[in-house]
């Protein structure tokens, strides 16, 4: 733990010398859109977003990704597993290459992709939602599934409110931090531009 508060600096240190010189006002406005593209799942599960699309294919990506090992469970919990892995890789390499703003964005992807699976797994008991399937026998519930085979089922609304928290803390943290860039970034407008 005691490492931790350096690196933290170091990154701190890091997005702010990489603001200087860059434009705020644009990613002003690509911040707002993408932060109502990211509420829209916490408020309607079947509202169109930005992120859907590319989050189904990362979810159906998933199934076929875990089943190579064999395990039935992995298989099926490997659809949502991908579903936050990707927009969490997609942040990581944002920082790799020190595109702190990506950080920013791929963080609201992830907020949504979490308000979309809160959907899915409330969802569990019910089974009230239209899936789709790329196999002839029809599509499974995942979370009907998960739930059930961890004898869990009846908590389903309970693991979506928890799946929904983690979504917020992630939507907040990343709004947090685009408004925290953008503002070092206008403080440093009138160094060389940068981008």
């Amino acid at each position: 733990m005691a490492n931790d508060a350096p690196q933290f600096e170091s990154w701190r240190d890091d997005a702010r010398v990489w603001c200087v010189g860059r434009s705020w006002g644009w990613r002003a406005a690509v911040l707002v859109f993408l932060a109502w593209q990211a509420i829209v799942p916490f408020a309607s599960g079947e509202r169109f977003h930005v992120f859907r699309g590319i989050t189904f294919g990362a979810h159906e990506f998933g199934h076929l990704c875990f089943a190579l090992p064999g395990s039935e469970w992995l298989a099926v919990a490997g659809g949502s597993l991908m579903q936050l892995l990707v927009p969490a890789g997609a942040a990581a390499v944002m920082r790799y290459y020190r595109d702190w703003f990506g950080v920013s964005a791929c963080g609201l992807w992830l907020a949504s992709s979490f308000g979309d699976l809160a959907w899915y797994i409330a969802d569990a008991r019910a089974m009230d939602l239209d899936l789709v399937s790329f196999s002839e026998e029809g599509a499974e519930h995942d979370w009907n599934y998960l739930l059930g085979k961890a004898g869990l089922l009846w908590q389903d609304q309970t693991v979506a409110r928890l799946d929904r928290f983690i979504g917020f803390f992630v939507l907040a943290a990343s709004v947090s931090f685009g408004i925290w860039l953008l503002r070092a970034m206008r403080r440093h407008a009138n160094a060389p531009q940068a981008d």
